[in-house]
């Protein structure tokens, strides 16, 4: 009988990383792949910040044979749970919205790119890919135009584009589909007579549109569709007393509450750990933390750091930021860490579930598809990232990789 298979995705530093749980490797490579693919299995070795790799898992690295490739990122995955899609970025700085991104379908059972596909009409060179649609024949994409970040959907070969958001609806990204598939959620920057990061809803095709969440001296980051798309979860950073965007509260909103679009805040003290950063200066990682609803809908994971806390990474808000990091390595001034816990946005009850630890930092969430299992990553101060699980109650905490090389490893994220 062959092994109950569960599998999830990971990046290591520009390179796209595969974890196999309670697979038996075949003659061939992991999955059936026809071609061997660069994998570590788990054999006991420990990491760099001491912990050992959780014995059978298997960690593997897909070859990806395309030259002039600076970086790769994972994108949707698609119903047979075997397609992929995924980025490929030129060399450039990604964040300025000029470098080339290359969209393909990538089969993880055989190891190799199917296609490149988003070629027909391409509004821009920069152009991720975010969601794919029902159907499975159309995209959402993200392209940046005019040094503006757009939502369109597309076919998969590029036809037929639709603009959802156009300049005057600011640089949008953190596209969420709602569960049902009718209703988009989103934040966006760069809006007309503000100075702020708002959080909208609409219909899919951009109609209806409302506004959750909008204040100035607040950006509001990243919703979340509760299972049941009723409520979103998303940060809110007091950007001019913190302009690393370290630290945020959680907020609750709701488009579509009888009276108009609600929004509170859950949290306070501005202790989730929002912009993430660590690493030493050969293996440094970062990138923004959000919530996470629990599988049944009555919880959010809260990324909260013990009071005081400070990364080996302290922002430079004094010099312009040229990397999009913008920070440099006091490990030594580096204090607290981060607690994950299980928070009810409904009453504010909190239940610690990844603990604290000294000078440890846990962040990232993510629940199996069957609620059984959780992973998350976890660095501590001047080691790679590693990514982490433990069982649904929290117990039974291991390792299962710190990614290629010991370079890290972060943002895992299930296939099955």
């Amino acid at each position: 009988m062959q092994s109950k298979r569960h599998r999830m995705l990971f990046n290591s530093h520009g390179r796209l990383g595969v974890i196999d749980l309670d697979d038996a490797a075949g003659a061939v490579g992991l999955g059936g792949a026809a071609n061997p693919v660069d994998r570590d299995d788990a054999t006991g070795t420990a990491g760099q910040d001491g912990a050992v790799p959780t014995a059978g898992t298997r960690v593997w690295y897909p070859r990806l044979d395309v030259p002039d490739m600076a970086s790769w990122g994972w994108g949707p995955i698609f119903e047979d749970r075997r397609r992929v899609i995924v980025s490929s970025y030129e060399p450039g700085k990604a964040w300025e919205g000029n470098v080339q991104v290359h969209l393909w379908i990538y089969d993880l059972e055989e190891d190799r790119l199917l296609e490149e596909i988003a070629l027909r009409s391409r509004p821009a060179p920069f152009m991720g890919c975010t969601h794919i649609l029902p159907g499975e024949d159309r995209l959402v994409v993200n392209p940046i135009i005019d040094g503006k970040q757009r939502i369109w959907t597309i076919n998969l070969d590029g036809s037929d584009p639709c603009e959802i958001t156009d300049a005057d609806g600011g640089f949008v990204y953190c596209v969420q589909i709602s569960p049902d598939g009718g209703k988009i959620a989103y934040h966006s920057t760069m809006l007309a007579d503000r100075d702020s990061y708002c959080i909208f809803v609409s219909d899919l095709d951009g109609g209806n549109r409302v506004e959750v969440a909008a204040a100035q001296g607040h950006l509001y980051f990243g919703p979340m569709w509760s299972p049941d798309g009723q409520w979103l979860i998303y940060q809110d950073c007091h950007y001019p007393d913190d302009p690393g965007h370290d630290w945020a509260d959680l907020c609750l909103g709701n488009p579509d509450a009888p009276d108009g679009a609600t929004h509170r805040k859950v949290t306070t003290d501005q202790r989730q750990w929002f912009a993430t950063s660590y690493g030493d200066p050969k293996t440094r990682g970062g990138g923004s933390n959000i919530a996470m609803w629990t599988p049944d809908g009555k919880r959010v994971t809260y990324t909260r750091a013990d009071p005081g806390s400070r990364t080996a990474w302290p922002y430079q808000a004094q010099r312009p930021d040229t990397d999009h990091f913008n920070r440099d390595y006091y490990p030594e001034d580096a204090r607290g860490g981060t607690a994950i816990c299980l928070l009810d946005p409904f009453t504010g009850e909190e239940t610690e579930f990844i603990p604290y630890e000294d000078r440890v930092w846990n962040f990232r969430s993510a629940w199996s598809p069957d609620g059984s299992t959780f992973a998350f990553s976890r660095a501590r101060v001047g080691s790679p990232s590693g990514i982490w699980l433990v069982d649904a109650d929290g117990s039974n905490p291991r390792m299962l990789t710190d990614g290629f090389e010991q370079r890290g490893a972060d943002h895992p994220v299930w296939v099955g």
